[in-house]
């Protein structure tokens, strides 16, 4: 397995993306889940003809060339062919509606592909594609992202950084608010914009993601994971996790990767 990433620095670059990365792999496993990640991205499908099977939730997917992911509620499984190139690139949740002129909400838990977004990404697509360096595949999209700019805004960002943060879990909806000045009605909508889910949705969700940084980053146990994440008990916990994962916090610790919210089963 070879990745990269790259992470822009300055802005207007770090107001619209928080990372691009790639993965290419040569001898993939027969079975690959994702836990919900908390993430918004574009993922172009650099493998060429070999068709790769997905299933979120009850809905069967055939991954298209260039798919639009949105912040996911429930697994993502796929079947990887033997060899998978993916080149993606994670934005700022609230600048995904000025780029692509839909709110991020409308590409959670679904694989949409970029085209019926914007034609265009099949020109972008073959761009990529033509490249033979992550480099040079970076520099392609941002070349592209600079005629998308969204206008800075400062409550913006501030929104962007508490919905992709491992931390900012522990919050009210009042006290949210309050730190990002909206009214609570206000930040709903705009969160449910981004997300799919409303705020208190969303810092139960909040929770469930620090729970996973915890697991992957340090010998806490389960218990001291429950606590530090502020579920107010074990079982709490428990039900939560299970229900964005499928599976107990036990189970995940076991079977996890070393890539974070990444699962690989029967290695070849």
């Amino acid at each position: 397995m070879n990745n990269s990433l790259y992470f822009p620095q300055t802005s207007p670059y770090s107001h619209a993306i928080q990372a691009i990365w790639q993965v290419e792999r040569c001898a993939p496993v027969h079975r690959e889940i994702i836990v919900p990640k908390g993430v918004v991205e574009i993922i172009f499908n650099l493998n060429g003809n070999a068709p790769i099977l997905s299933q979120i939730g009850d809905r069967q997917f055939s991954i298209p060339d260039c798919f639009i992911n949105g912040f996911n509620t429930v697994p993502i499984q796929i079947g990887p062919p033997e060899r998978q190139v993916f080149f993606g690139v994670q934005f700022q949740p609230l600048a995904v509606k000025e780029i692509f002129k839909v709110s991020a909400a409308e590409f959670s838990n679904t694989l949409v592909g970029a085209a019926l977004v914007d034609p265009a990404f099949h020109s972008l697509w073959h761009q990529l594609a033509g490249e033979s360096s992550f480099e040079g595949r970076v520099a392609v999209f941002l070349h592209w992202l600079e005629k998308r700019f969204p206008d800075p805004d400062p409550r913006q960002s501030l929104m962007n950084v508490f919905l992709t943060s491992a931390c900012h879990h522990d919050l009210t909806v009042t006290a949210l608010a309050n730190a990002l000045c909206y009214s609570p009605r206000h930040l709903s909508r705009k969160i449910a914009e981004a997300t799919g889910m409303n705020t208190e949705e969303m810092l139960l969700y909040k929770k469930y993601l620090h729970a996973v940084h915890l697991i992957h980053r340090g010998q806490l146990t389960l218990t001291e994971i429950a606590h530090d994440s502020h579920f107010s008990d074990q079982s709490h916990f428990i039900k939560s996790f299970r229900h964005f994962t499928g599976m107990t916090p036990g189970a995940y610790r076991r079977i996890k990767s070393n890539v974070t919210g990444h699962i690989f089963e029967d290695v070849r």
